[in-house]
């Protein structure tokens, strides 16, 4: 299993930004993928989850401005980010579940006020 995250940076506050995370190894369509952050000097946190039938759920803090989507047959989750704000600044990871949990590498993303 390998999740491949991408496209963190440096954006303003108030800012979009889209995180995608490429996704190998294992029967994508059927597997539930995940967003978490990590903060410095924090836990990490879940963020969003997408079933594998698209069925969403979101973290009180994110709802109303991140959205998670999936498309199968790229294999790929995304992360579109909408009205960022300064503690949204963390390292964000994809995971997923198939028996035991599995954790990308990690993406900075960093807001600036």
């Amino acid at each position: 299993v390998q999740l491949q995250a991408s496209g963190g940076g440096l954006v303003q506050a108030g800012g979009p930004l889209s995180l995608s995370c490429a996704a190998s190894g294992f029967i994508f369509s059927i597997a539930p993928m995940y967003w978490y952050r990590q903060a410095p000097g924090k836990q990490r946190e879940w963020v969003a989850t997408i079933t594998s039938i698209g069925n969403t759920n979101y973290a009180d803090s994110v709802k109303g401005r991140f959205t998670i989507s999936r498309d199968n047959a790229k294999m790929t989750v995304y992360l579109q980010m909408n009205s960022l704000k300064p503690e949204d600044t963390a390292v964000y990871y994809c995971a997923t579940v198939v028996g035991p949990k599995y954790w990308g590498q990690g993406t900075q993303v960093t807001v600036s006020s």
